[in-house]
């Protein structure tokens, strides 16, 4: 049943009058997010046809039956298809061609894997999806509830046989031993952390521990190398990490320690070839912030530190993201003047960097394919240009485009402008944006959708969307804040906007939006600001700080409670965030945390209109934190302006699982812009 007014959220007595919303499954709090959802349906009832021809718009642009670009490994071809009408990938292999050509032959093809029969229409997440090395068993993992806790499955490629593993609370991971009978796997402890390595023999009854991490910062996880001659087992905290290596052969062997943890190292490590033979190579920060390169030669055991040999050297105005190998060559993945950047070390030639067509984008290494050949992959794109699949031939530096994400319909890259620009921080730093909106619309203040995010070193690289088009087509220019707290300029760039240095997220993003109007780009009453999770918690900053500066916000699964879930060592993943945003226990952190966290700063004063959606199934942010944040809106704010909360009772951090449940959440989102803009 519809209703005329807001829902009312009870306030209990105590310092935190809307914490009874963490009562998770009582009848109170499922009826209030439900009473909240309908509000929210009757407010964006007058959008109802915007929002189906949004869908349909955006789906018409999409190639929806498809093959992905196969991969080949050993004697197969190994490649997904989606199919128009279904929610997710189908995924198969098929018999590799004798001229090395990339030619499917669909009446050869094994379905391996098809999740929508899985799914059952329902929620589900594909987690681990590892072919054994003979090629005879994939192992496969689901979560079904959107919670991040997954079944582990085995099947068998032959028979089609499928074995349920009897194990519980497991992360995911699953990764082969070379005996492509042997299975490692992690579980969860009570706060949602991987903290323990199992190791299981198919055929026989339970799992052996392997490993547990009793540090509640530390993080598990257990890896192949690149060689595939050696497994990793790599733990670590936000600031930290130590590695573990296990002869991939001899999987019943013990784990040796690489280089015993040492608070603010971090390091990891992977298994190639330098000039024909074979070797350990280890990424560290020792020497810098920005991380160097090292080498190890094999030996008979762990690659200790005390043989660390000098590859390439700290760079303090370089980031070494990270590093791919192959037995031709290795390759950098480097930060510069905030870009990511590729440079390739042949085997026996000069080192040379990766040329690209646009001022700013997105670049990273896809797939390494097999170590013994001669190619990788590369994965670019820009605002303005869909994702290419570049195949890079590494002894030449040659460059084929192998496959681009199409676009049905009208589409001409040139006819948006891609731009990068810098605004200044109150204390003077620069700071990167991203800009794409279309040429024709160039020359007076446009509506403009502003994201951010901010944390953890997470690099937001500018990134093509189909979606999108529909808002740059009517007019909204779309941006980027590349604020400090992210990686883009470096690891000093990250730590200039965590812990003590959180503020400088949001006066960065608030900068950004104060040059994006200054330049008369935009302005204020047609400025709509976005981000999730941590993104959130930006969002929820800035709005409290500055909300006449924005016409609307829109905040996804927000890490908006930020105090009293730091305060609670008990909800998953508290402990291990303290190296990020502190410790509120120090009265010191208490007080910082407080003078920011979104839900304490709420003011009576006047907000922008305001969506926000949480996930009642998500174990990273807490459903009640998006939850209590409306309630204290609702009960402080002076204005009559949209203040919605859509709480998926079936997802969880990520949302809705299936391709087309996204799209209309994409177009749920743009007709509120479009509704609160007077666009449509």
């Amino acid at each position: 049943m519809s209703q005329p007014t807001p829902p009312i959220t009870r306030k209990a007595d105590g310092s935190d009058p809307y914490a009874w919303l963490q009562a998770r499954d009582s009848d109170e709090v499922l009826e209030h997010l439900r009473a909240e959802n309908a509000w929210l349906d009757t407010q964006l009832a007058d959008q109802a046809d915007v929002r189906e021809a949004l869908f349909e718009e955006i789906r018409s642009r999409i190639l929806e039956t498809d093959l992905s670009l196969p991969s080949p490994w050993g004697p197969w071809l190994y490649y997904s298809r989606t199919t128009a009408g279904d929610e997710y990938a189908r995924h198969y292999r098929a018999p590799r061609p004798a001229d090395g050509s990339l030619n499917v032959d669909p009446a050869q093809e094994q379905l391996l894997l098809d999740p929508n029969e899985l799914a059952n229409g329902g929620f589900l997440s594909l987690g681990a999806f590892s072919v054994s090395p003979d090629h005879q068993r994939l192992a496969y993992s689901l979560d079904t509830q959107g919670d991040e806790t997954y079944e582990l499955f085995v099947k068998d490629l032959a028979s089609g046989e499928i074995q349920s593993l009897p194990f519980e609370e497991c992360s995911g991971s699953m990764t082969w031993a070379n005996d492509s009978a042997t299975l490692f796997f992690s579980v969860h402890d009570d706060t949602h952390r991987p903290y323990q390595l199992y190791r299981h023999r198919l055929g026989t009854q339970g799992a052996a521990l392997v490993f547990e991490e009793t540090d509640g910062r530390f993080f598990l996880h257990c890896y192949r190398t690149s060689s595939e001659r050696q497994l990793v087992l790599h733990v670590n905290s936000k600031t930290t990490a130590e590695a573990w290596v296990l002869d991939a052969g001899q999987p019943e062997g013990a784990f040796a320690c690489v280089a015993e943890r040492r608070e603010g190292h971090d390091y990891d490590v992977d298994h190639g070839q330098l000039n024909g033979a074979w070797a350990w190579f280890i990424r560290t920060n020792r020497d810098g912030l920005n991380f160097a390169l090292y080498q190890c030669p094999e030996g008979n055991t762990a690659p200790r530190e005390a043989d660390w040999r000098s590859l390439v050297a700290h760079d303090p105005q370089v980031m070494l993201d990270g590093f791919s190998l192959n037995h031709q060559a290795y390759v950098l993945s480097l930060r510069e003047a905030g870009l990511p950047i590729v440079q390739v070390y042949p085997a026996g030639g000069e080192a040379y960097r990766v040329q690209l067509p646009d001022a700013a984008y997105s670049l990273y290494v896809q797939d390494t394919l097999e170590f013994a050949g001669d190619h990788m992959r590369l994965r670019y794109e820009a605002l303005n240009r869909p994702g290419q699949v570049r195949q890079l031939s590494l002894a030449s530096g040659e460059q084929v485009v192998l496959k681009q994400t199409p676009v049905l319909g009208p589409f001409n890259p040139d006819d948006y402008l891609s731009e990068r620009l810098w605004a200044t921080a109150p204390d003077g730093t620069q700071v990167p944006v991203s800009l794409v909106r279309r040429r024709d619309r160039i020359g007076e203040p446009t509506p403009l959708y502003l994201y951010g995010y901010g944390a953890y070193g997470e690099s937001l690289d500018p990134w093509f969307s189909h979606a999108r088009l529909s808002l740059l087509d009517r007019g909204v220019a779309f941006a980027i804040a590349h604020v400090r707290g992210g990686g883009e300029l470096g690891e000093a760039w990250y730590q200039a906007g965590k812990q003590a240095n959180k503020h400088n997220s949001f006066s960065d993003f608030i900068a950004c939006a104060q040059h994006l109007i200054n330049a008369g780009i935009t302005a204020s009453d047609r400025l709509v600001i976005s981000g999730g999770s941590a993104g959130g918690l930006l969002i929820g900053a800035v709005l409290n700080q500055r909300p006449e500066l924005f016409a609307a916000g829109i905040a996804e699964v927000p890490f908006v409670d930020t105090l009293n879930t730091m305060l609670d060592p008990e909800l998953p993943l508290t402990v291990t965030e303290y190296d990020e945003w502190g410790n509120p226990q120090e009265p010191e952190v208490y007080t910082r945390i407080k003078a920011y966290a979104p839900y304490e700063n709420v003011q009576p004063q006047a907000y922008p209109h305001l969506l926000v959606v949480a996930g009642y199934n998500d174990s990273r942010v807490a459903y009640w934190e998006a939850a209590k944040w409306v309630a204290r809106l609702r009960e402080l704010k002076t204005d009559d302006r949209l203040l919605l909360l859509k709480t998926e009772l079936g997802a969880g951090h990520g949302g809705m699982s299936g391709r087309y449940q996204g799209l209309r959440d994409v177009a749920l989102e743009y007709s509120f812009v479009f509704k609160v803009l007077n666009l449509v």
